[in-house]
């Protein structure tokens, strides 16, 4: 596999991660311009989101890893496959990404660079939430690593987007995407007051999925299942 530098990298990271915003919010804008049903509204940004998740997974994905994420990044961290500094400067690069897609989406919809959003988002349902969200990814992504590394993209497009229907908060689960969330006051919004519990809440559930993931894939020395063939000899 290709290795790519470091500055390469970050900028596949900060790539990623701003068209991703961009496009969650931007489609958060189209899907209020259009119609004032809120389920509506929701499948609208949901399934664009969803699609480009595949796309960047796969065009970057052989790049930077595609975290596109800190609590990402924290967890391969974590698994000793990502050095700290290299972290540091990924999440750096995940959040000023991030912030620059906000800006994006903006400039495309003729509103202000940046406008700090009141829609409130906050309480134990939606912190438990948001640990959820984050959790699943993880797995999603490490089962997905493990056992269908082609299929990750498709993997992750499709777990997001059955996440923000089954989540209480729409499935954040992404400190930098919710920092970047927070400047736009629009469908996509989250009130800037709310983002410590948030993101304190993603970081809780990626770790925990990675400590589930890491002991449910570890080697042992049981033999497994016994195939149904066998069991008729």
């Amino acid at each position: 596999m290709e290795t790519f530098d470091l500055p390469r990298r970050l900028a596949a990271e900060a790539l990623g991660t701003g068209i991703l915003v961009a496009t969650v919010v931007g489609s958060g804008i189209m899907a209020e311009t259009l119609t004032k049903d809120v389920a509506l509204s929701l499948l609208c940004n949901t399934l664009p989101t969803g699609a480009i998740l595949v796309v960047l997974i796969t065009v970057l994905g052989p790049i930077s890893g595609a975290h596109f994420n800190p609590a990402v990044t924290l967890v391969f961290t974590g698994r000793r496959e990502l050095p700290v500094n290299e972290a540091a400067l990924y999440a750096i690069a995940q959040i000023a990404g991030g912030i620059a897609g906000t800006i994006a989406a903006h400039l495309m919809f003729g509103l202000p660079l940046l406008d700090p959003s009141t829609k409130v988002r906050t309480g134990g349902a939606q912190w438990f939430a948001e640990a959820v969200a984050a959790f699943g990814l993880v797995a999603t992504i490490l089962g997905g690593i493990r056992f269908q590394r082609a299929a990750v993209p498709w993997l992750v497009g499709l777990y997001i987007t059955a996440a923000y229907w089954f989540t209480a908060s729409t499935s954040f689960a992404n400190p930098a995407v919710a920092i970047a969330r927070s400047l736009t006051n629009t469908f996509a919004g989250i009130r800037p007051a709310d983002l410590p519990g948030f993101i304190l809440a993603e970081l809780c559930g990626a770790i925990a999925g990675m400590l589930l993931m890491n002991w449910l894939l570890g080697q042992t020395k049981a033999r497994g299942p016994i195939p149904v063939a066998e069991t008729r000899s």
